[in-house]
């Protein structure tokens, strides 16, 4: 079973979350365990793109929460942030910072695409005004 790009990053959000609850937990075992709730295969392969991103937002957390704290309203700090849009906003801020084979553009828009399936669209709307500052 192949997983495309998309699902790496809804991984990707999950382990997140779930580390973010846990942080004790080995990142790898909780980035195996949700490739293995995805597949019946026996043999189950994850993407090193998916431990690539988890491991990658999780060292570099103090460095784009300051990143994205510059966009926010100054009535709002990290710490006001609801722990989805957080972690979708980290997600997407380390691509477009530390990545470069995928364009800033392409991170913003799966962003996005992470809020509507896990945020509403009002937490859509505040995550595509935050990232867009960034790409300027």
């Amino acid at each position: 079973m192949t997983i495309n790009r998309h699902e790496v990053r809804v991984l990707a959000f999950q382990a997140l979350f779930a580390l973010s609850s846990n942080p004790e937990a080995d990142i790898r075992a909780v980035c195996d365990e949700l490739v293995a709730q995805l597949t019946s295969v026996d043999e189950v392969v994850v993407p090193p793109y998916l431990y690539e991103l988890v491991e990658g937002v999780i060292t570099n957390q103090a460095q784009l929460d300051a990143e994205i704290e510059k966009y926010l309203n100054a009535k709002w700090s990290i710490a006001r942030l609801n722990k989805t849009d957080l972690l979708i906003l980290r997600l997407a801020t380390y691509e477009m910072l530390f990545v470069e084979a995928v364009p800033a553009k392409v991170a913003l828009n799966e962003a996005l695409q992470l809020a509507k399936e896990f945020s509403d669209d009002k937490s859509r709307r505040f995550i595509n005004g935050v990232l867009s500052n960034l790409l300027k």
